[in-house]
């Protein structure tokens, strides 16, 4: 019986999500009548999240769109979509970014989400990491130009701002610097060049393409056992765990919703100006981990733990002071669904969805 009642709950909280991307008034939802939209990263918390938004978008609204998923492992990605693939939407085409397969159709739009996003992989496999990003991209925009699609956009990361100085408000065109000699920076390195890669395919060939930088986004849909932060501490809340800080959480970002995600994605995929750069965020979410830990903890009934703990000899990074400017997106017409939602209400959904 408690199986069967949290299963519903889950259904509910995603598709209420799904739901309101589709009213997103800000997206012209018209565009994409009759076209197919190719995806990269598919299977990804955010390329899963827009193409159940876009199948749902396709069911209320009189779009007869189609998705076509780049995938690497076809039943993988059946178990994913399982839910909606009687809806005719979607469909797959297997292989990777590296070696595209041959694809006989039209395309009229690509999101590009596939990317390495483990941190251990960025030190252990670096020369892999890079391939997936720079030959990633570069055949994902040969093969856009070959398509003449009306619309590209890039899945960056806040990661290529560096460290920036506390207090200080970060726009676009702003960027960090990166030693080439540390591995880690392998992933930093490989976004920023293959915006360039965006803006010099769009400056060049007249591509329609765009590159969006999205800070740290999570909400339903994440996977129980993802390593970062924000997992750990949902899982605390549902496991009735206290959260242990080996840090004093000093880092302070912005956060993202799911669906908030997606609204941006779509919102630079179908206004965005070619070779532009956006990024996406809910500034109103601005917090320490400290604090996000002590919100989570309060409203889940546990307590924050600190076990300080040498950061150099642990490997922690730097302490990180991201405050995104949105005001391009916002140009756009985007804004966060319903006035965004608080720390505590993204958590909230996400537990009860996990």
């Amino acid at each position: 019986m408690i199986k069967k009642e949290i299963s519903n709950k889950k259904e509910s909280i995603f598709q209420e999500d799904i739901r309101n991307v589709a009213k997103a008034e800000f997206i012209p939802w018209d565009m994409l009548a009759g076209k197919t939209i190719f995806v990269t990263g598919a299977t990804g918390l955010i390329g899963a999240t827009v193409i159940n938004a876009l199948n749902y978008a396709n069911k209320v609204k009189p779009l007869n769109l189609k998705v076509l998923a780049l995938v690497r492992d076809r039943n993988r990605a059946e178990e994913r979509f399982k839910d909606i693939l009687g809806d005719g939407v979607l469909s797959f085409a297997v292989g990777s970014v590296e070696q595209l397969p041959d694809i006989d159709i039209p395309i009229d739009y690509i999101i590009h989400g596939a990317s390495q996003t483990a941190s251990r992989e960025f030190v252990s496999h670096p020369v892999e990491t890079l391939e997936t990003t720079l030959l990633g991209t570069m055949n994902l925009l040969k093969f856009a130009k070959e398509k003449k699609v009306s619309g590209f956009v890039y899945l960056s990361s806040m990661e290529v701002y560096g460290y920036p100085k506390k207090g200080h408000k970060v726009n676009e065109n702003e960027i960090g610097s990166f030693s080439p000699l540390n591995m880690r920076n392998c992933y930093p390195i490989g976004k920023i060049a293959s915006e360039n890669l965006c803006c010099s395919y769009a400056s060049e060939y007249g591509l329609p393409a765009m590159s969006i930088r999205l800070t740290q986004t999570f909400g339903a849909g994440v996977n129980y056992n993802d390593t970062r932060v924000f997992a750990y501490f949902a899982r605390c809340v549902k496991e009735q765990q206290d959260i242990v800080l080996k840090t004093k959480g000093e880092t302070e970002r912005c956060y993202l919703y799911t669906t908030d995600a997606a609204t941006a994605i779509l919102a630079v995929l179908l206004k965005g100006k070619p070779g532009f750069i956006y990024n996406a965020a809910d500034e109103a979410t601005y917090c320490s981990i400290a604090e996000m830990a002590e919100k989570v903890a309060e409203n889940g009934g546990i307590k924050v733990v600190y076990d300080i703990q040498d950061a150099a000899a642990n490997g922690f990074p730097d302490t990180l002071y991201m405050d995104l400017d949105t005001s391009e997106l916002k140009k756009l017409g985007w804004c966060p669904l319903g006035g965004g939602h608080a720390i505590t209400e993204m958590y909230s959904r996400m537990i009860a969805d996990m």
